[in-house]
């Protein structure tokens, strides 16, 4: 297999990225003052060049000038069913578990509408991905939060008494689970989930596990699918995932769900159905065929190194330059998660001057309140080494040490 190219930072202004082309609009961020270009590290998406082996299945298919109805093929139920067992150990898993959605939330909202009544408290934790947040309350739903804990060595762990707590007073049956964990970049051990599970199974919980940053592990790192745990996790939960964040694919749009369960498994398909909307796209589907080949289990192997390198050059260097702020560095997805309450007090700051701060600059970075940390920001660092480094160091010369 070729090295794959992960130090070219991409033009992409104008080429439809909502990373790049959002900075200075309503629907992003502040941009930088004159002098200073944009870094994008806000959107979670990467700004790698992408795997080749998904252009080159969607090329051949666009050769052939007909794109009318279809149905999903063979060929893309093996690559999911091929890929989940590789990449996650899965087996048992055949066509019939599989279902299509147009997105990860869209699933996650389709499954609390048969799980659920409108208004029915649901359980996360907190931090908390913004995209659940909306989506939940959008829908009618309330959010039970369970905040997680950062133990003596500095690790996110679950609070498990909190959140058999706001279980039994409650009376909550239904919980979004996030696994790799976003935006804390959690990837759970198995005693974890397994834990987790038998709370859920004692309150009689359904979950809804999102999966989307499975791929994305670092340091070597195993992801532990939520169902595997136990006969009750593998009947009572619906699984999320998407060649989407591994790939760079959003823009496609296709996601789907793992459901064993023959009775959430076909109220689910009818509700997500209702809809008439939730439609497979024909280049989407040859696109995660192509994603989900060995040129594809290669690249993503190579991108995890690249990721890894980041994450402990980017923590390393926070840690030793950005006195007053914490983070537990990563340990899956491309996020990194700071806590700048030290930092901001010391300095007489409030978090929205800080991120003005850096913007100016042009370190694109994300306002982590909506995550649920008043003194959050989200940094995305999926982008050359050398590219977030000049981050890093604009940072540091003009905001935490000026």
């Amino acid at each position: 297999m070729p090295q794959f190219d992960f130090t070219t930072m991409l033009e992409r202004r104008g080429m439809d990225a909502l990373a790049v082309d959002a900075i200075g609009t309503k629907y992003g961020p502040d941009g930088p003052r004159e002098g200073f270009n944009a870094i994008p590290m806000w959107v979670a998406d990467m700004n790698f060049v992408g795997c080749p082996a998904i252009g080159d299945a969607i090329v051949r298919r666009a050769q052939h000038p007909a794109f009318g109805y279809f149905r999903p093929t063979d060929a893309y139920y093996d690559a999911i069913i091929g890929w989940q067992e590789k990449r996650n150990g899965v087996t048992g898993l055949a066509k019939q578990h599989i279902g299509y959605e147009n997105g990860v939330l869209g699933g996650v909202v389709s499954t609390l509408n048969v799980l659920c009544s409108r208004g029915g408290s649901v359980l996360l934790h907190s931090p908390t991905y913004i995209g659940f947040t909306m989506a939940l309350k959008r829908n009618g739903y309330d959010v039970v939060l369970s905040d997680l804990k950062r133990d003596g060595a500095g690790v996110w762990r679950m609070d498990f008494e909190d959140m058999e707590r706001k279980l039994a007073d409650g009376h909550i049956h239904a919980a979004v689970f996030c696994s790799p964990h976003n935006p804390c970049g959690r990837v759970w051990e198995p005693w974890e989930i397994e834990r987790a599970m038998a709370l859920f199974e004692k309150y009689n919980v359904w979950v809804v596990s999102d999966e989307i940053w499975s791929d994305l592990l670092l340091g070597g790192r195993k992801h532990t699918p939520t169902q595997s745990v136990s006969e009750y996790a593998r009947t009572h939960t619906a699984a999320m995932y998407a060649p989407s964040k591994t790939f760079n694919l959003a823009g496609l749009v296709g996601s789907y769900h793992i459901i064993y369960g023959d009775w959430l498994r076909e109220r689910q398909a009818q509700e997500s159905a209702l809809s008439l909307y939730n439609e497979m796209n024909v280049l989407s589907m040859h696109a995660l065929v192509g994603a989900y080949s060995p040129e594809g289990q290669e690249w993503v192997d190579q991108l995890c190194e690249v990721l890894t390198k980041n994450a402990r050059s980017a923590c390393a260097f926070i840690r030793e330059r950005f006195e007053g702020v914490t983070l537990a560095e990563p340990e899956g997805t491309y996020m990194l998660f700071l806590h700048c309450e030290d930092w901001c007090r010391a300095h007489g700051k409030t978090l929205p001057e800080l991120l003005k701060h850096g913007t100016d600059v042009g370190v694109i970075w994300q306002d982590g309140r909506p995550f649920h940390d008043p003194w959050g920001i989200r940094m995305n660092l999926a982008l050359p080494n050398a590219k977030m480094m000049e981050a890093f160091e604009r940072l540091d010369k003009y905001v935490f040490n000026a």
